[in-house]
């Protein structure tokens, strides 16, 4: 018979109630990302950007949608101080000050793009409840509408900036995209980034590989319909990559740690460009070590999206699962082992969450 006994905790009821007070904000602050979400995707930030003041009925006619709905998600909105209410004239107002986040073509840029992340993770909660319990990974298939949120995503913190921000980190390739280079996306998604490039610089020639079908279709639409010929989108697993000496110019937007085998990745990329050629590699600025992300922009965001999707992606290509956090020191270390010999990190004032690569062969 087991005589040891086992000493009950002495509970801090303060600091316990305190706590529990977290836990219900956490909660309210979950619900309202989500309602953020369903608002951003039925445009009810963009209409109520352009509203004085309006009623439920008005606001729900001028975006085409149900009344009563429309009502019971500006209650959400109001309780949580996204927007203000005037309980005397019913009437409902979005400030500009809020909408300057939240809208498309924001000037802070449009957070509630990113809300829609954590309704994803709601989605596929129980696809990630059978990997914790198997060990198993996933598909890209096994996301819905995931594409179309990392196509948002990539177009805050890439396609935006690209011309601005991110170009001039690579001295001297504005002019050698003006007289015509190869470039490789690998990676590309719906291609949105390489576009913009393509259609900024006629005489360069622009290719993009995903693993993904239906992005490179996507892709492959979107530029015929802009009438860019100069880009073109091809399905392709990255895995084992390399065509020597082929591109003058490579990129990958927050791309690389999905892959089934990151530092073979960035071998095959430096062996496939020419002499002269340059890497620019955006992924996720955190740290590898945890102890330095506790007050990382987004960090919790960030960790639970790589729970539930690019560690499992990694995991079900058979890889070892690096995760979103993977950190900027892995990547600089990878990138060195890859041979690559002039390595410059980046971090752009205005997006603290990122972190840019310029490497040079």
């Amino acid at each position: 018979m087991n005589t040891m006994t086992r000493e009950r905790p002495v509970l801090d009821q303060t600091a316990a109630e305190a706590f529990a007070n977290r836990v219900g904000e956490m909660l309210n602050a979950g619900a309202t990302t989500v309602m953020m979400a369903v608002g951003h995707r039925l445009g009810l930030f963009d209409t109520m950007a352009h509203m004085p003041p309006a009623t439920s009925t008005e606001i729900a006619e001028r975006a085409d949608l149900a009344e009563r709905y429309v009502r019971e998600w500006l209650a959400v909105m109001v309780v949580s101080g996204v927007v203000s209410h005037d309980p005397a004239r019913h009437t409902y107002r979005l400030p500009p000050e809020h909408a300057a986040c939240l809208t498309r073509g924001a000037p802070l840029g449009n957070l509630a793009v990113y809300a829609q992340h954590v309704s994803l993770l709601g989605k596929i909660e129980d696809r990630v409840i059978d990997c914790f319990e198997t060990g198993a990974g996933t598909a890209y298939g096994d996301y819905p509408c995931f594409h179309q949120i990392m196509a948002e995503d990539s177009g805050e913190t890439v396609t935006a900036p690209l011309f601005e921000y991110i170009l001039p980190l690579v001295s001297g390739i504005h002019t050698r995209l003006a007289a015509g280079i190869e470039v490789l996306d690998a990676g590309c998604g719906r291609g949105l980034a390489l576009t913009a490039l393509a259609e900024r610089f006629p005489n360069s020639r622009f290719v993009g590989y995903d693993l993904c079908r239906d992005a490179v279709a996507f892709a492959t639409e979107a530029a015929r319909r802009a009438g860019v010929a100069n880009v073109r989108f091809e399905d392709r697993d990255l895995t084992g990559y390399a065509e020597p000496g082929r591109w003058d110019l490579i990129t990958s937007f927050d791309a690389v740690h999905d892959q089934k085998d990151p530092e073979g990745l960035l071998r095959g990329l430096r062996t496939s460009l020419r002499p002269g050629g340059v890497y620019l590699m955006q992924d996720i600025g955190g740290s590898a070590r945890l102890e330095n992300n506790t007050d990382f922009p987004l960090a919790a965001l960030l960790y639970a999206i790589s729970c539930a999707h690019c560690t499992p992606i990694s995991i079900g290509q058979g890889g070892s699962g690096l995760g979103t956090m993977w950190g900027w020191e892995t990547a600089q270390k990878m990138l060195h082992e890859a041979g690559f010999a002039d390595i410059e990190r980046h971090v752009l004032p205005h997006d603290p969450t990122n972190v840019w690569f310029v490497s040079r062969v």
